[in-house]
């Protein structure tokens, strides 16, 4: 099932809609035209509640003033260090909005425009196809972007398919920003919610949180998830100084299925006993652990979320790859179709 609602008007006075899908399973999300927002979705836990397991807003100026709430992610999801990139011989300085740095897109990301929806009724689930179009030097990015993001509510979860070509040489890293609490949007902290992740390395970072470049192993760190652990054990070690410049986990993982679809990362939440799977085919993941949540971003139905209110898994190519030689390319070129798709996956 398919509807949709007037869900407020941007700061131009333009519409923006809200679709609501709803599963025969009793799956159930709710989906902006705005920046693709996922303001809402239901998961059912031990006993078959439903509850919302996604941080959102009640509005269109708290949607653009959140910190990327469910949203979509683009051009480049994480950060560029320095805001700086060369392709081609050619150098380009992006907007910067993270200090010094480049972080999910710019000023004026694709969490913050309104996209053109689509709603129709599929095989596996209700879908919203999205579509937009970066213009050449949007955020000083090069060429003009073509990009298509499916989303479909399948029997136990939500799969999100993305699409991009572009008309110039570019880089692409796209994904979907959810912040996921399994005992429901408002239940507070989730260092009790036990996390693993098929990645035996990770990309440690600077002090401005840029990767070093290094492939480190996981083993012996507060980063090794290969066995379910509780996050509550590792987000606050002070004994160890990438816990501590991230104020908590705020890295990508580098999957040991990369390319591969396959299931990369595991969340259980004991008081619900719900799980989260996240199956993808991207060569890395973000973790990150609302470090920087403290209570002023207020939510869905009047809630402060406050520090470690959700954990996030940002499928995705590594952080500030365009200028680190040894990770893999982001580069886009005409004729080439960047296509990836993840799901999350519910019990």
């Amino acid at each position: 099932m398919i509807d949709s609602r007037h869900f407020g008007c941007m700061p131009d006075g333009r519409d923006v809609t809200a679709y609501e899908l709803e599963h025969d399973s009793g799956m159930r999300c709710e989906i902006l035209d705005l920046g693709g927002i996922v303001t809402k979705l239901f998961a059912p836990d031990r006993r078959g509640s439903y509850a919302d397991v996604v941080l959102g807003c009640d509005d269109v100026e708290s949607c653009l003033q959140a910190p990327y709430f469910g949203a979509l992610i683009g051009r480049f999801g994480n950060r560029i260090g320095g805001g700086r990139f060369s392709l081609d011989g050619v150098s380009y300085q992006l907007e910067t909005n993270d200090g010094d740095n480049h972080l999910h897109g710019g000023v004026t990301g694709f969490d913050k425009v309104l996209w053109k929806a689509e709603a129709s009724e599929g095989e596996e689930g209700p879908t919203l196809k999205l579509r937009y179009r970066s213009p050449d030097g949007d955020a000083h990015y090069p060429g003009n972007l073509d990009v298509e993001v499916v989303y479909t509510l399948i029997a136990n979860g939500l799969r999100i398919a993305y699409e991009a070509v572009t008309d110039a040489p570019t880089i692409v890293n796209l994904t979907n920003h959810s912040y996921f609490n399994l005992d429901g949007h408002d239940a507070g902290s989730v260092l009790d919610h036990e996390l693993r992740i098929d990645a035996d390395r990770f990309t440690p970072v600077s002090a401005a949180l840029i990767p070093t470049g290094e492939l480190a192993l996981v083993e012996g760190t507060p980063f090794d998830f290969r066995v379910q652990a509780p996050i509550g054990e590792r987000v606050d070690r002070t004994d160890d100084e990438q816990i501590v410049r991230g104020g908590g986990i705020d890295h990508n993982f580098v999957l040991n299925a990369a390319g591969t679809f396959a299931r990369s990362a595991k969340v259980y939440a004991p008081v619900s006993g719900r799980t989260l799977e996240v199956w993808t085919d991207q060569l890395g993941v973000q973790i990150y652990t609302g470090n920087f949540l403290d209570g002023s971003v207020v939510g869905k139905g009047g809630t402060a979320y406050p520090k470690r209110a959700a954990i996030c898994l940002e499928t995705q190519h590594f952080p500030d790859a365009p200028n680190q030689p040894a990770f893999p390319s982001v580069v886009l070129r005409p004729g080439e179709t960047y296509c990836t798709t993840t799901e999350y996956r519910f019990g």
